[in-house]
Order: structure tokens, then C-alpha cells, then sequence
């Protein structure tokens, strides 16, 4: 034991003996001798109790002339106990790989195809298992379809940077952001604007959970967490075909244009909550993503983003002409532009204009004629201020009449009631002029959503106008057919109104945007 931690000087060492016959022959000689010397060395943990190694060791130090030769060797057994942790560390996971890749039964490739069916949380589990999982989860097919979204901030720019190199070319998903509670279903018309007014209840999160911001590093996306699909010459961004963006805050125009400009094979386009104006995010759409099929804004403002122009419409209609599904809510949108988009693209089936301030319906009138609107299957109107009866009612007599012939589902529920035909402050809550049961007899295949107050007054608009703004409207999610007065749903074949008085809204007033800021210092966001 002396002589492996205190070796004599090289000039009275004995020279190194040859290999016997019991070694390997295929090993060096020193390998060899090496061997002998860790089997001794190992064999003393078993054959020598604890105290005789350390009276052993004390001698040792004891018989060193000075200070400093006795530092040596304590810092050479700090070393070699360092060095045969080491290695028997790495035996150890050598085995239980080995171990792994025997016990389990599917082979590499077929590893990597259940991991790439996982979410991105489980996948990060399983690459924390062991090191054969950990190589499988490496592969780039794992991370296909990202979703990084979570219910409070804990996700930085640093993890969806890794995240998006480790998918490289094969990225074709990616979600972002805070989505307040469990997500809705597509087609849903629950809001998902996440804001100090709805944030999450995190009552019900342990204290170990909640993890103070202050001097560790931020756990909120900003505006340069879509900067890695750009790299590389957009390399990551060339494939990807579904991109959904959840109450980032910090994100700006110009970096979501920049990411959009990255993105040439987007087919599905979710924005919901960021302080983009809707103009500038549909003219990048139409320049970049001219394969887009769903388009689904919300409006992190409601009714205050009057940026959007007939020109744009246009351009969005000539450039994305694959279009099906399009959602703008919250938007202050006139008829005249609505129309634009609904009679422009002939492939569209699903239309959202939930909680848009100024349309009033006239957007609908012989629109199921002709090539475009008549594929419509799904039009939802919800809590559309200005929608009035007289258009809703016209509507549906085009649908007796035989028009929008694939419709099944209609939503014209409205919380403040519809308004009247010549003074919208005037609001109906139980109409007799629109045609439900009518409509529920000839084609019963219809949902129609009528739902109002159940009792009609007066409201001060001033109040309306508050409470539209600023509160968070709770839709539903299901289709289900109720009225105020127990009334049902609806049907259609082919026709058109005979008689159209204009794209209604004329007299409207292009503003600018405005956006009003919230400090992230108003919310303690919980890092986890």
C-alpha cells in the first residue's frame, strides 16, 4: 500500500516484468500490469477493514520528510479514489445499457417513433431515464411537433432555441405561450386571451412550485423566442407547417413578420393574445405563407384594432387562395371587408368573426350564391355588438330558400342581445322575425346557437361598451341549441337574396392602432 501511494525514486525502481502466460497476450504490457495493480487495490476492499487502510495511510504521511510531500500524497489519494469512482461510474452505465437494450424490445428505430408521438414534457422524462433513451431522444424526429405551451410562464428563449436545433429540418410544429387552463378545441369559442383578469388560479400550486424571478433566469418568452426558426438560413422554419402563439407578451411586429417570412410551408397559423396589429400580421401572411389552409387571430384587445384595410383583404385572398378555416375575433372588422375575405376565398368552410365590434350582418346578403360562400359549414357571429336582426333573419330565409347548402352549424348568440334595424341602441332579445323553427323544420341537420338574455331592457350603451371591452366574454364550447324562448336549430339548399343594398359600413373612419401596454411587473408570474 505504501509503495502504490509512495513509489521509491526512478532510479532504484525495478524494471517492469514481462507478461506471464496467464495474462491477455493481446494487452500491452503496461495494461496488464495495470490490471494487477486495481485487482490489488480492489481486493483490499474486501480483505482490509476500514481502520487498517487509514492507520496505513497515516503512517505513510508520517514518514514524509515535509508538508508539502504529504500534500502531494494526500492530493494523489484524493485523485486516484476520484479516478476509480470514475470508471466504475461508466461500468455501471455500460451494463445497465447493455441491460436496457436487452430488456427492451424495440429496436432503435421504432423507439424513436413512440418518442416521437410523446409531448414534449414526457419526452424530456424519458431522455432523463438512461443513456440508451437519452440517445434515442436526441434524434430529430423527436421533436417533429414541439409544444411548449404551459398554464404558467416557465419556459425561456433558451429552451425553444434547443428545442428547434434539435428538430433542425424536421420541425413541422411548433406551440408557444401561456394558454390559461386546458385548451380548447378546435372550433371552440372560448377565449384563450390570457390577462391579469383571467389568469390562472394558482392557489392550488404547492409553495415548491412558486419560484421567485428575482436572480435566476427569466422564464418568459420575448420577442426573440421564434429567432432560431430563422437560422441557419431558415432552416428549421422551411418545413413547418403549424404554428401556434399563446399570450407572449413581449412579442412585436417585427419579430413575428421576421419568423413568418421564415415559414414558406405554413399550413395552420394560431395568434391568440399578442400586441401585433392585425394588418401588418395578414399582409406577412400574404406575402410568406401562401400555402396556408387555417388562420386563427384573437385579438389581445377587443374592438380596439381598426388596422385592417380592403387592400390587405384583397391580397390575402389572391395570395392564400388554399384558405378554409379563417378566425378573426375581438377585431373591429365593417362589412365591406369581411365580405371581401368570406366571398374571396372559394375553399372556405369555417368563418369566426366572434366578438368583432362593427359588423352588423349585411356581409351575408347573397353571399350563398354564386362561387364564393356557398361551401360555408360553420359561421359563428358570437357576441357581434352590432349584428342585427333584420340581417340575421334575411339569412336564414336565404336558408329556407335553398341557399348555403353544406351549412351545419350558425352562431348568433349574443349576450347584449341583436340590435334593431334603425337604432341599434334599440336590442332584441326574443325576435319573432327570424325564422328558427322555420328553419329547424326544413333542415333539422342544422345547429343554429341562438342564445340571449332572457329577459330584454334597455342598456345604457356607455355600459355596454365597458363591459364589451373590457371584460373577458365566456363562450361555450359545444354545440348545443338553446334560444331564450326554448326554440331550436335549423336547414338550407339554393338561393340568394334578391336583394343586395351594399357592403354595408360605408361610412367608416380608417384609424391607427393603439396599443396599450401592461407592465410584466404587475403580475408575479410563478417560474417553476
Amino acid at each position: 500500500m505504501d509503495t502504490l501511494l509512495h513509489p521509491p525514486p526512478t532510479s532504484s525502481m525495478a524494471k517492469r516484468p514481462c507478461p506471464s502466460s496467464s495474462q491477455n497476450p493481446r494487452l500491452p504490457s503496461h495494461f496488464s500490469q495495470m490490471d494487477h495493480l486495481l485487482h490489488f487495490l480492489l481486493s483490499l476492499a474486501d480483505s482490509s477493514p476500514p481502520i487498517s487502510l487509514d492507520l496505513s495511510f497515516d503512517r505513510l504521511l508520517e514518514s514524509s520528510p515535509s508538508d508539502a510531500e504529504q500534500s502531494i500524497l494526500i492530493d494523489r489519494a484524493h485523485k486516484l479514489g476520484s479516478l476509480l469512482l470514475g470508471a466504475a461510474n461508466r461500468s455501471a452505465r455500460k451494463r445497465a445499457s447493455l441491460h436496457n437494450s436487452i430488456a427492451w424490445v424495440l429496436p432503435p428505430d421504432l423507439t424513436i417513433k413512440v418518442f416521437s408521438m410523446l409531448d414534449s414534457q414526457s419526452l424530456c422524462y424519458a431522455a432523463a431515464t438512461c443513456s440508451m433513451f437519452n440517445k434515442c431522444a436526441m434524434d430529430p424526429l423527436c421533436y417533429a411537433n414541439i409544444d411548449l405551451t404551459t398554464v404558467v410562464p416557465k419556459v425561456n428563449n433558451a429552451v425553444v432555441s434547443t428545442m428547434i436545433q434539435r428538430a433542425g429540418k424536421s420541425l413541422q410544429s411548433l406551440k408557444l405561450g401561456i394558454v390559461p387552463g386546458p385548451t380548447a378545441s378546435r372550433g371552440s369559442c372560448q377565449p384563450l386571451v390570457y390577462t391579469i383578469r383571467n389568469s390562472v388560479d394558482v392557489s392550488s400550486i404547492s409553495w415548491n412550485d412558486k419560484k421567485t424571478r428575482q436572480g435566476k433566469e427569466s422564464s418568459i418568452l420575448t420577442r426573440s423566442c421564434l429567432y432560431p426558426l430563422t437560422g441557419d438560413n431558415g432552416a428549421a422554419g422551411t418545413l413547418l407547417r403549424r404554428l401556434h402563439l399563446y399570450n407572449i407578451e413581449r412579442m412585436d411586429n417585427a419579430s413575428l413578420c421576421v419568423a413568418l417570412a421564415a415559414c414558406p410551408s405554413l399550413l395552420d397559423l394560431e395568434i391568440v393574445g399578442l400586441h401585433v396589429e392585425l394588418r401588418q400580421t395578414l399582409m406577412s401572411v400574404s406575402s410568406n405563407c401562401h400555402l396556408i389552409e387555417r388562420l386563427f387571430f384573437e385579438s389581445s384587445k377587443t374592438g380596439r384594432d381598426d388596422s385592417l384595410k380592403s387592400p390587405t383583404c384583397v391580397d390575402l385572398v389572391n395570395n392564400c387562395p388554399n384558405l378554409s378555416s379563417l378566425s378573426l375575433r375581438g377585431f373591429k372588422l365593417h362589412d365591406y371587408k369581411v365580405r371581401i375575405l368570406v366571398k374571396g376565398f372559394r375553399k372556405l368552410k369555417y368563418a369566426d368573426f366572434s366578438t368583432s365590434y362593427s359588423i352588423t350582418g349585411t356581409f351575408l346578403r347573397n353571399l350563398g350564391s354564386g362561387s364564393g360562400g356557398n361551401l360555408l359549414e360553420v359561421l359563428v357571429l358570437r357576441d357581434c355588438m352590432h349584428l342585427k336582426e333584420m340581417e340575421v333573419a334575411r339569412f336564414l330565409t336565404a336558408v329556407l330558400s335553398g341557399d348555403f347548402k353544406f351549412l351545419r352549424h350558425l352562431d348568433i348568440s349574443n349576450r347584449e342581445g341583436l340590435a334593431s334595424e334603425g337604432d341599434w341602441y334599440q336590442r332584441s332579445y326574443n325576435s319573432s322575425i327570424i325564422p328558427l323553427k322555420e328553419v329547424f323544420e326544413v333542415r333539422p341537420n342544422i345547429c343554429v346557437l341562438a342564445e340571449f338574455p332572457s329577459e330584454g331592457s334597455f342598456i345604457d350603451i356607455d355600459h355596454m361598451i365597458d363591459s364589451y371591452i373590457n371584460s373577458d366574454v365566456s363562450l361555450p364550447s359545444q354545440l348545443s341549441i338553446h334560444t331564450s324562448d326554448g326554440s331550436l336549430l335549423m336547414s338550407s339548399s339554393e338561393s340568394s337574396y334578391n336583394s343586395d343594398q351594399g357592403s354595408g359600413n360605408e361610412e367608416y373612419q380608417d384609424s391607427g392602432f393603439v396599443i396599450f401596454e401592461e407592465s410584466s411587473d404587475e403580475v408575479d408570474f410563478l417560474v417553476v
